[in-house]
């Protein structure tokens, strides 16, 4: 089954709910989506920690750290 159709399966089977339902299944993909956000920051963060630990980081000024920043798109 193609992904697009699963979804649109998903969404017609959320549409049949009543409001309340509807609401609460909304306020649990919202925690969802927090906790996996928490756990990418999470990620980066212990990341980032290695790379200090081992000397993997670099001094820059502001302007220098912006343009790294905007070359990370």
């Amino acid at each position: 089954m193609q992904p697009t159709l699963q979804i649109n399966n998903i969404l017609q089977a959320i549409s049949n709910l009543d409001l309340e339902d509807q609401l609460f299944l909304t306020e649990i993909l919202d925690k969802r989506a927090i906790q996996l956000r928490r756990e990418q920051i999470l990620a980066r963060a212990k990341e980032a920690e290695t790379n200090y630990q081992n000397s993997n980081v670099q001094t820059v000024n502001i302007n220098e750290l912006m343009m790294m920043s905007s070359n990370d798109d």
